[in-house]
């Protein structure tokens, strides 16, 4: 059976509760202080992952090795992250893989940058749009913890003025007016390249619609993704009270090629 230790340096994701978790950094001589005790990390490194530990007043924790979502959820913020659920529909319907090459805008804080930077390495690239210098240096911060900054660029320019890169898979867009980046987006992808849009509004939605249509894009669709947790007791199983609803407006299209009658339409009347 394969197994994995913690070493120092590595990230350990403490389990209290599906509501109380804790992502630390493993490291020698320092302990993590929680309000059902203190965790030497000493007596983390060297065990495996998955194995439970004790605080100093007998509460018992669970080390688990860390995975994508965790990295996102327990990001440094300074703008709203994009939910996991809306993250799973943008890499689904974007065709992203270990090869594609990546166009994203903007930034932020590098949750959805951190996604799309997991499933293109280790020979594909992120390059990341953001206006706000200070936003990037936190992405930089959360993505070096995740293991990622090798296979993302960022960029601090504004992306509604012009794309640098050229024939790449897919543009990806969280900002204000994706449908300004539209044109620029036709420009950059490849054929079939694909544009995925987050937007929170449907007036922006219908507004980067029509751009999409004017620009020769195809298979153009919005969806909204809701998800409902649910409480799992027996004889109390029901919907959760709380739910994560309304989060953002998700657009999909695909680039064609432009025909040379529709490039010049005084061709159609020869």
């Amino acid at each position: 059976m394969t197994t994995q230790k913690i070493r120092e340096g590595d990230y350990v994701l403490l389990y209290l509760s599906q509501r109380k978790t804790y992502l630390v950094k493993a490291e020698k001589g320092k302990t993590f202080h929680t309000h059902k005790g203190f965790i030497k990390f000493d007596d983390l490194i060297g065990k495996e992952y998955g194995s439970r530990i004790l605080s100093n007043l007998g509460v018992e924790f669970a080390a688990l090795k860390p995975m994508l979502r965790d990295y996102i959820i327990k990001s440094v913020r300074k703008t709203q992250i994009t939910y996991p659920k809306d993250i799973a529909l943008i890499v689904m319907f974007s065709g992203i893989g270990p090869r594609s090459r990546i166009v994203e805008a903007g930034t932020g804080t590098g949750a959805l940058t951190t996604a799309l930077t997991h499933y293109v390495k280790p020979d594909g690239k992120v390059y990341s749009y953001e206006i706000r210098e200070e936003f990037l240096k936190t992405a930089k911060k959360n993505l070096k913890r995740a293991g990622l900054i090798d296979f993302v660029e960022l960029k601090n320019k504004d992306i509604t003025v012009g794309i640098d890169e050229s024939d790449v898979d897919a543009v990806i867009l969280d900002l204000a007016t994706p449908w300004l980046v539209v044109p620029h987006a036709y420009a950059a992808l490849k054929p079939c390249g694909t544009l995925v849009s987050f937007s929170p509004t449907i007036d922006q939605v219908v507004k980067t619609v029509e751009a999409l249509n004017e620009n020769s894009f195809v298979d153009i669709k919005t969806v909204e993704c809701l998800l409902r947790g649910m409480q799992t007791v027996r004889g109390k199983t029901r919907p959760q009270t709380l739910m994560t609803g309304h989060t953002g407006y998700i657009t999909f299209a695909r680039k064609t090629i432009i025909s040379e009658a529709q490039s010049n339409p005084s061709l159609d009347r020869q």
